[in-house]
């Protein structure tokens, strides 16, 4: 048997104890970890724990696992949404395929979970929405999917929203810049399965009545074509327009949730044309900027809420000291006084089941709506109370994050 692992190298040295020369299938049970909101695979999964983290083994033929294999580290090498790779198992005895090793993505849930929480506020509008800048930033990598689905998607919450991350590489094709033919086709098979995957759901009750699966399937083809127009279209205006027009397209392109790279501004007979060429690494202007100020990593909403709170926190610092407070102390100083003491306030019997980030944020929310029910500010202190004992129970002991059934310290994001 060959062993390929990407580093760092001790996740990889954890798992080389484990029985690769057996079927995965008639692997001990005691060896394995239940993941509870796991999605659904066409090949044996199964997934361990190991020095702490959690990792997915699926079995798959081998040119498909090293083809997956480098896919999957190009992704994350440039910053696209995708689960992170560990290494593959090749060379097995008796013909027996390839072992692909994925890092599990933790806080993550795949579509039948975010359907099925009774907790769950994400509609199916706000799910395609999500999967279809996922299938933008791909293309605009030029990857070609091939097998765009929901199963083949994992879900992350991110303050109000979603963030979502490709699974399956096994029939993505790389091309410098994919044709509109490719990216249609792209599209329609997403469109297909999706509207399979909705009517399976329907037929288990897990979709709300007024829901229609085929209205919402077709309706994907127009959202991917708005978001492609509104982040690679050329635009034409006159020259005296330029500078606050240009400064409105990047705004908006920010807005949107991409990064621009390359501007072209070509000055014509017609007026000033402007081409942006749209970056697809991952978002990062306010998880830069938090990661700067007090060294969270976080998810690009979250960290947009967390920067608010963090803002108004040294404004009240300011008002209260009479004088002006370094955004570096101040950053230092909420992640003491107000984060921390919150995300260390979960009880062990509900730790892992939400990310802090993603908790710290519900907090901040629960105190909004308390205080609007008692006409005044209740604090953080009684909103954390609250939450604590009325609404982060609410969420199924199976959404615990992996890591922490494992018996790990729970992950940070």
């Amino acid at each position: 048997m060959r062993y390929l692992f990407r580093p760092p190298a001790t996740e990889a040295a954890a798992l080389l104890s484990l029985p690769w020369e057996q079927p995965l299938a008639e692997w001990d049970p005691a060896l394995l970890l239940d993941v509870p909101q796991r999605g659904i695979s066409r090949h044996v999964v199964r997934f361990v724990a190991a020095e702490g983290a959690v990792f997915a083994l699926k079995e798959i033929a081998e040119p498909l696992a090293r083809k997956e294999y480098a896919l999957l580290g190009e992704f994350v090498e440039e910053g696209l949404p995708a689960v992170s790779v560990l290494g593959i198992c090749i060379d097995r005895p008796d013909d027996q395929e390839a072992i692909l090793v994925t890092r599990y993505l933790e806080y993550s849930m795949s579509y039948r979970h975010v359907f099925s929480s009774p907790r769950s506020q994400y509609s199916t509008s706000k799910l395609l929405d999500t999967m279809v800048v996922l299938l933008v930033r791909l293309h605009l990598a030029g990857v070609f999917w091939g097998d765009c689905s929901l199963s083949n998607t994992l879900f992350r919450p991110d303050a109000d929203g979603l963030q979502a991350y490709l699974v399956d590489a096994e029939t993505v094709e790389r091309r410098p810049e994919l044709s509109a033919g490719m990216r249609r086709y792209d599209v329609d098979l997403a469109r297909e399965r999706v509207g399979a995957e909705l009517l399976d759901l329907q037929f288990g009750e897990l979709l709300s009545p007024e829901i229609d699966p085929i209205a919402v399937a077709e309706s994907l083809p127009g959202r991917y074509e708005a978001l492609w127009d509104a982040v690679t279209r050329e635009e034409v205006f006159r020259r005296d327009e330029q500078r606050y027009r240009v400064a409105e397209r990047l705004q908006w392109i920010n807005e949107l949730g991409f990064d621009a790279g390359e501007i072209e501004l070509v000055h014509t007979p017609e007026g000033a044309r402007l081409r942006v060429q749209t970056r697809v690494s991952e978002p990062g202007q306010h998880r830069r900027e938090l990661f700067r100020l007090t060294g969270l990593e976080v998810q690009e909403n979250q960290a947009r809420r967390l920067l608010n709170d963090l803002r108004s926190y040294r404004a009240w610092l300011e008002q209260e000291g009479g004088a002006p407070v370094p955004e570096t102390v101040a950053g230092h100083r909420w992640m003491s006084e107000v984060y921390l003491p919150v995300v260390q306030a979960v009880p062990r019997h509900l730790a892992g089941r939400v990310a802090p980030a993603q908790l710290f944020h519900e907090v901040l929310e629960h105190r909004w709506f308390l205080s609007e029910q008692a006409g005044r500010d209740v604090g953080t202190t009684a909103a954390l109370r609250s939450y604590l004992d009325s609404e982060l129970p609410r969420t199924p002991a199976e959404l615990t994050t992996p890591a922490v059934l494992a018996g790990g310290p729970e992950p940070a994001s």
